[in-house]
């Protein structure tokens, strides 16, 4: 099945001075590839900028502007409609011994490394070779994000956009960031290049067509264990027609909706409003 999903992404931010000159990115255009098609997808401001856009070194889309006139506020609105179909599962699956290769190893690297948000731990890498334990590595990607799903307590408002795996962890709880982050932990630990999605995700499997519903920034794990695929350990699920890819990257640092410097006043408010609508 095919759904055609409307997304609005609409940030607000206000200063308590005015800031003078400010430079951003904004990655929250969708991703075109084999299980998504991008029918229009534009990033607007107020006050109004003149904007690039290119293609990062992880392959997101990025909209980057600069503000050289004083402003109080900023407010910064994706929407983009977007075709979408359920995820496929893995396909080629190489064994535990030609994902070892060193060529594969080498190709890999940069998402096989520990990095601030996903770090090396020792007994999680135990937790990670007993998941792996007697099967192929695609049934040993399902079996890490089931073990997050299980053992971690969904509460927002527990940890922040700069919690890191081993933070979370340590209170079993936190957000589709925190099981995204601990996954690839595992993942990472058992030697299957993995990688952090950023997107949206529709929250009603048999949605009314037309109607808008708050929509919820999200984010699962990709693997590579012959070829790219996803699955959503935040729901332990695989990826459906109600997800909306955005970004990868080797975890969250790679792929925040939205960054920047400025200078002058010091923002005061921040205010985040997503709207999904299926439209088809």
């Amino acid at each position: 099945m095919t759904w055609r999903m409307r997304v609005v992404h609409a940030t607000g931010y206000a200063y308590d001075a005015p800031v003078t000159q400010s430079f951003n990115e904004a990655r929250l255009t969708p991703r075109a590839d084999h299980r998504q098609n991008v029918v229009l997808s534009r990033v607007e401001t107020v006050p109004a900028t003149r904007a690039y856009r290119y293609t990062d070194y992880w392959g997101t889309a990025v909209t980057a502007f600069d503000l050289h006139a004083p402003h109080t506020e900023l407010e910064v609105t994706s929407s983009s409609v977007v075709e979408t179909e359920a995820f496929a599962g893995p396909t080629d699956v190489l064994s535990w011994a030609e994902l070892r290769d060193e060529h594969l190893l080498d190709r890999f690297d940069e998402l096989l490394t520990p990095t601030a948000y996903v770090p090396r731990e020792r007994k999680l890498a135990t937790v990670a070779r007993q998941l792996a334990r007697g099967v192929t590595p695609d049934r040993a990607v399902v079996r890490a994000a089931e073990w997050v799903h299980s053992e971690m307590e969904y509460l927002p408002g527990t940890t922040s956009v700069h919690t890191s795996a081993l933070q979370a962890f340590a209170e079993r709880e936190g957000v589709c960031q925190d099981y995204a982050h601990l996954t690839l932990l595992l993942l990472r630990s058992m030697g299957i290049p993995s990688r952090y999605v950023s997107g949206y995700l529709h929250p009603e499997p048999q949605a009314r067509i037309g109607r808008p519903v708050d929509g919820q920034s999200h984010a699962w794990v990709e693997a590579w264990t012959g070829n790219w695929w996803a699955y959503d350990p935040t729901n332990a699920t695989e990826i459906t027609e109600q997800h909306v890819s955005v970004g990868v990257g080797r975890d969250y640092a790679d792929v925040p909706p939205l960054k920047g410097i400025f200078t002058g006043g010091s923002s005061t408010d921040l205010d985040v409003v997503v709207e999904v609508t299926r439209l088809a």
